[in-house]
This record gives structure tokens, sequence and C-alpha cells, in this order.
């Protein structure tokens, strides 16, 4: 295949010498040497054509009628650096055509080299496209171990921690020129264990040949190969059908087509160049034939229509090739410096002929090196070519595929383009239904990564002592949520909004409340109109049976008073149900502060009237007084002004306000109303507390009198309940959320007045219709005769 370069040369050569624009009136002569891979060969080969003998004779010049302008080399940086170091003891100009190497940029050492290659700066910026298209961010590098090596990796390294691409292994491969060494074994054996699907090769051709030869002998499937653009010389070296790199993605500066260039390869005969004895031998070993003419013997003579285009399918001709496109602007970038010269002697009126201008032109090499560094030109194709390095910067990659067939068959496929334009960015274009993808791999395109992507609702979390490509994925906690894959961390949904179940998109919340229609709401409404119309009934019942002695007995003002509180108690929960609004916030608190504190001083008053009532047995005391003029009914104002005081001081301090509960139920924004001061609220409860025990303690100590009308007991009871409630509330109240705390705000306002209405009254109402025989002073009596005195005295009294 490296043939092609010489005719590549023949062809610029020749294209140039026909026309008549570029060295009009001027032939182009030149000499091809076989530049073979050997340190020694090199020299003596540079020797001798300088010299013009077999043996060397550095300084002496034995060629009188060859004058040379400038050599045309490759394939290698170190084959160049060798040549050059030569060469530029003779000013001699060195294009060459390999690939570009940062070491030959140094022109401290190397001012006579130039590099028609251009830099391969983006090629890692290209390389990393590729990985970010497939999503792979797990791979293994392979690079040469030189300068040029070192450069490359460096770079990726850098580019690819910021694109987030982690490396999993690092091989350097050492030019070494020993075949099948047991290196071999180990670096194969590398490829195979390593845990990435994805291994970049770069480097020179002479660490690469040994990678191409193991691979060949020691195959690995399921790896994907992504490698340089002078890739294409080495895998050529084999022809097996099933190879390591089938499937292999490689990089080429992108190039257009050469017109003619097809055409001359496929009319070209050795007997065009009857001096490349080697031509002739490369048409005989694929043809079998001799060209007309040959004295060959027995071998026959090829038919008219043999042409580079039959060649074997292993070795592609036809397809212009990376060098070869170099060597043929090289050429041209040589001619039009030689052309440029012949112009500057024309300007200046030289009288020379144009024979003798290009002999002088020729014969001072000095002179070409100005005009090579500002040379720029646009080649046939359309390109613009010039040598200056810092202008000289690949813009446009062509990616191809590697692709393996029965037979030795091996072709590159084009398969993308990669665009590197600094303003604007880069872009990638691939076509995936071309692309051949390697042996092993049960999806396509295969994966590389080190831990799979974390979908939608999930967050990564690095793990410790491992590359930032390797992490767990981890559920978004509650109220968080993750929109993208590989999220970072997961986002808190708004306050009106919650997560699906899914985690990956917050759903707006529903507004609710405890309204009249839920099944919880509609239970305590109908309980407390229940209770409600109950305490109608036994108030009605009261009123009906005033006169009879057990009303009478117990100071029937404050059982009314206490009734149409405890009506207003079970009344004032209705507030607490339905929609919340300033007027209903603030009324809930008020009116169950106030209607409690009357209903708590009313039993409060009742206890101290029985204590007085039996406490008192002669005339004229002070406590008798006391219980004549009335005195224990002064205790529900007093009282209810007190909570009064403090009811005002909360809602002119920070009064109750609707809020929202964003978070107690799932999906919901539960509205409800805030207490405002909690202090204020604790101290309606506290003096509710404080008269409900003192209630409890005065009945508690009046329960053992003589029990006719005595309700001490039933006081005592009902405060009992009544503390007890609420003292169960407050820790319930605290560990309940959204609608239950509003439920079991409720609960206990019902639960308690329902204590203290059936503690008090229900056995009252007993002995009205069931014991009404004890409800007359006749019956009292008649029971209890020796005590009879003494409970009519006490029945006046009250």
């Amino acid at each position: 295949k490296n043939y092609q370069y010489v005719l590549a040369f023949y062809f610029a050569i020749e294209e140039i010498n026909k026309g008549s624009q570029l060295l009009p009136n001027v032939t182009l002569g030149f000499q091809v040497y076989n530049a073979i891979a050997s340190d020694h060969f090199a020299l003596w080969s540079t020797l001798h054509w300088l010299c013009g003998t077999d043996i060397p004779l550095p300084n002496y010049n034995c060629q009188t009628h060859r004058k040379f302008a400038a050599v045309i080399a490759g394939t290698s940086a170190a084959f160049s650096a060798e040549t050059g170091t030569i060469l530029e003891l003779y000013k001699f100009p060195q294009v060459t055509y390999g690939p570009f190497d940062p070491i030959l940029s140094d022109k401290h050492q190397y001012p006579s080299v130039y590099q028609m290659a251009p830099t391969d700066s983006t090629l890692v910026h290209a390389v990393i496209s590729l990985l970010l298209h497939f999503g792979w961010t797990w791979v293994a590098i392979f690079v040469s171990n030189d300068v040029k090596g070192e450069h490359f990796l460096g770079d990726l390294k850098a580019e690819m921690l910021k694109k987030g691409i982690c490396v999993a292994l690092t091989k350097k491969l050492p030019a070494t020129k020993i075949m099948y060494a047991s290196s071999d074994i180990t670096l194969m054996s590398k490829i195979r264990v390593s845990s990435a699907n994805v291994h970049i090769l770069y480097g020179e051709v002479a660490s690469l040949i040994n990678v191409d030869i193991a691979a060949e002998f020691f195959l690995t499937t399921g790896k994907v190969w992504i490698m340089t653009a002078k890739w294409d010389i080495v895998v050529y070296e084999t022809d097996h059908m099933l190879h390591s790199f089938h499937g292999s993605f490689s990089f080429s500066p992108h190039k257009g087509e050469v017109p003619g260039f097809r055409h001359f390869l496929q009319t070209t005969k050795p007997s065009q160049y009857p001096e490349d004895f080697y031509f002739s031998k490369l048409w005989l070993n694929f043809f079998d034939c001799s060209l007309p003419g040959s004295q060959c013997g027995r071998i026959g003579v090829c038919p008219p229509n043999t042409s580079l285009e039959f060649m074997p399918g292993n070795i592609d001709l036809m397809t212009l090739s990376d060098s070869s496109y170099f060597i043929y602007n090289a050429v041209y970038a040589l001619a039009h410096v030689l052309h440029k010269m012949l112009l500057e002697k024309a300007e200046v009126g030289s009288s020379e002929n144009a024979e003798h201008q290009t002999q002088i032109c020729l014969s001072f090499n000095l002179k070409l090196h100005p005009h090579l560094k500002k040379m720029e030109f646009t080649n046939s194709a359309g390109f613009s070519i010039f040598l200056d390095e810092e202008r000289q910067h690949v813009a446009q990659y062509d990616i191809q595929n590697t692709l393996n067939f029965p037979g030795g068959l091996r072709m590159l496929v084009k398969v993308g383009e990669f665009f590197f334009k600094r303003p604007q960015g880069q872009s990638l274009v691939v076509n995936e239904d071309l692309i051949e993808w390697p042996v092993g791999f049960t999806e396509t395109p295969p994966q590389s990564v080190c831990s799979h992507s974390c979908g939608p609702g999930f967050s990564k979390i690095p793990q410790e002592g491992r590359p930032v490509c390797c992490f767990t994925c981890i559920f978004c906690p509650e109220r968080h949520i993750s929109n993208q894959t590989d999220a970072e961390q997961c986002i808190h949904c708004p306050k009106h909004e919650y997560p699906n179940r899914n985690r990956d998109r917050c759903l707006p919340k529903i507004l609710d409340f405890l309204s009249f229609e839920d099944s919880l709401g509609m239970a305590l409404t109908h309980v407390a109109l229940s209770f409600s119309v109950l305490t109608v009934v036994i108030m009605a019942i009261f009123v009906k049976h005033r006169d009879t002695a057990i009303v009478k007995a117990n100071n029937r003002t404050l059982s009314y008073t206490l009734l149409i509180s405890l009506l207003l108690c079970f009344l004032c929960s209705l507030l607490f149900i339905g929609r919340p609004n300033t007027a209903t916030c603030i009324l809930q608190q008020m009116t169950f502060g106030l209607v409690f504190t009357v209903a708590v001083s009313s039993v409060l008053a009742k206890t101290i009237t029985v204590v007085l009532a039996f406490k008192v047995t002669g005339p004229g005391r002070r406590m008798r007084h006391l219980l004549v003029s009335g005195a224990p009914n002064y205790i529900i104002p007093i009282c209810t002004l007190i909570q009064l005081t403090i009811c005002g001081f909360w809602m002119g301090t920070n009064p109750p306000y609707i809020d929202t509960d964003a978070y107690s139920e799932h999906g919901h924004i539960i509205l409800l109303c805030n207490k405002g001061s909690l202090t204020a609220f604790y101290c309606v409860l506290g003096f509710l507390g404080s008269l409900a025990l003192l209630s409890f303690t005065v009945a508690f100590l009046a329960k053992n009198l003589p029990d006719t009308f005595n309700e001490a007991k039933f006081l005592t009871f009902s405060m009992l309940v009544f503390c007890s409630v609420w003292v169960t509330f407050l820790p319930v109240y605290h560990s309940s959320k959204g609608k239950v705390m509003v439920a079991m705000e409720v609960f206990s306002i019902l639960a308690s007045s329902a204590g203290l209405l059936g503690c008090i009254f229900l056995p009252k109402c007993y002995v009205i219709f069931i014991r009404s025989e004890n409800n007359t002073l006749t019956g009292l009596k008649t029971r209890k005769n020796v005590r009879g005195n003494r409970y009519s005295k006490n029945i006046n009294r009250i």
C-alpha cells in the first residue's frame, strides 16, 4: 500500500510538468529512494544521495549533472529527524509527509524541516466528541512511549476531566523492534481484563506495529478501538478474516478528492517508468504476468486491461491515503516556491534564460527557506495549503470504520465527520446505520461505563477512592425529585407541589381542609349536633321540672348557665370544621376559651355552693351570708373577665391567622388556622386547667357530705373526665399533623363537654324520670326520718 506514495509523487510531478501556469518552460526532475525503517540504512541512504557513490564520502558530491532543490521524506518523525540532521549541514529543505510531530517543530534543532501534515491538536476534541456521542465514560488509553504520546495523553486526560470521562487503564507502548516478545502477551492480557469496553490507541507506527501483530495472534473481542489517522498503515499489514480491530474507529484529516488521480492509477503502467524496478516487481507479483517485451520465460503477458484497480482486496491503491495526499501537496508546495523565485528573478530584469535561472535557484537551497515559511496556495481539491504551523490546524476529521471480510478483504468506511470551529464550538455527525460493531457485544451501540447512569428520580453518590465516573445511584429523598439523568443532587419540590411516586417530577398539591363533606368532618359534625340536641333536651327537662327538689337543690341558675355554656361548647366545635377564614380562625379560639371558662367556672360555682350549703349550719355566720347573698355566682363573671383579658391580649398581639400545612399529608396542602401566639393559647388552656383543678379539688373534698341531693361526687367525676381529656389532648395534639390535628382538637372539645354533660346531668335526669319518688320532700322524709329535718333545712337554704 505504501507504493501509492510513489504513484502520488509521479502524478504530481507529471501534472506540474504538463501544466502551463506553474513553472512554464521548466521541467521538474526527481529521484526516488526507499526509506527502510532502520537508523543505519537511513543514514547510509541519505549520504549515498548526497555523495552519489555507493561508498558514502561526506562533504563530497560526485554528481556533476544533477542539482537538487529539496527533499520530500517521511513516514515517521524519527526518520525525518535522522535525515534532517544531515541535510541541515547542506541547508537542504526537507518537507515531511508523515504525521505531525511536535519534535520536528523545534526550529532551533530542525530549522530546515517542514511538515505538510497539520497539527492534530483538535484530535483530542474529536475523540472526546465521539465518546460523548455514544455515552462512553470509562475508557482505556494506549499511547506510544515518546514525547508525542505524552503530549497527547496529557491533553486527552485534561479534556476528559472537563467532560466527566474517566480513565480505567493507561498503558505506554515502547518502540521495541522485538516481535512476539513477552510484552505482547502482557499487553493483550491487560486488554482482555480491562473493565473498559472502549480503548483509545495513539502513537507512531514503530510502537503500534507490535500491537497489531499481537492483536492478530491474541484475538480479543468485545472491545471498541478508537485509533489515529495513521493507523491504516498498520491494519493493512495483516489479512486475517477475523481481526481484533474489526469494527474499530479511526480519525483521518478531511481531504478532498484530487481530480485525475484515480484515473491516473487506473491507466498507469510500469512501462511508463522503466527506471522504477519496484513497479514492475509489484505488477509481476500481484498479477502473475509480465509486461509486453519482457524476458520472463513461461510467465504470460498481461492483458491490455490490467490495472492497479484490480489489485487484491487487501491492498487498496485506489483510495487516496493521508500520506499520499501530503506528498501531492508537498510537490506542489515546492513547485510554487520555485515559481515564485523565478518571478522574482524576472522582476529584477535578469537577462539570463529560464534554464540558467532555474540552475541558479536549484543551486542555492538556502533561498528556498524564506519562501517555504510564507508559502500558501490552493490545491486542485480546493483546500488551502500552507506550512505555517500556527495556522496549520485540522478543522475537520473524517471518522472511518474498519471492516474485515472473508479472504482478507479489509476496508475503511466513512461513518461520520467532526468539525472544529473555535468561535462556534464543535460538532459531530455520525451515521450509526453504517457502523459495523466489533464481535462480542450483545447490544448496539455497546456501553462502556464504570457505573450505569442514574435515571430520573435518582442522584449520584461518588464511590470513595474511585474515579468520579464510578458512583452509586440512590433514590431521591422525600419531597425531592431529579428530572434528568445522572443528576448530581435531587432538587426540592416547591411548597405547593409534591413528588410523584417515581420522584422524577413535581405535581400540584390538592388544597384540603377538615370539611363537612369529609367522613371525619361529617362524623364530628353529627356528634356535635347530637350532643347539642341532647343538651337542649336536658335543658327543657330541667325547665319543665324546675320546681322539683333535685332541680332546686342544685341551684337552677347555675344549672341553666352550665347547660347553655355546654350547648355553646358543642356548637363552637363546628367552627373548626369547614374552610378556614380569618373570622373563623379568631372565633375558634375566642369562643372556645370563653364558653369553656363559663362552663368550668359554673362547675366551680356549683361545687362551692354545695360545700357552703352543707358546711353552714348556724344562722349569723359570715359563710351563711355568702351563700344567701349568692356570692358563688360571681365566680362566673370574674373568671370570664380574666379569660376575656387573656384572649384580648392574645388577639391584640399575635392573633390566629390562616396557614397552610404542605407536608403533613402526601399530595395535599392542608388549610388550617395557625394559633398565632402559642404562649397565649397555652395561657388560655392553663387558666381553664387551673379552674378545672380547683373545681376537682373542692368537689373531691365535698364528696363525703350527705348524698341525697349532693352532686359533689358527680362534679368530682366530671372534673376528672374533663382534666383527663385535656391532659391527654396536649401530647396527642402535638404529635398530630394536618387535618388530624384539627380533628383532635374538635374531639377534645366534644369529649370534655360530653363528660361534663353526662356526669353532672344524666344522673339528675335518671332521678327525675326513674326515681321520681326521691324527687319530693315527702318521699325523702319517708325514707330517711332521722335526717329528714336536716335535709329540709338544707333545701330551704339552697
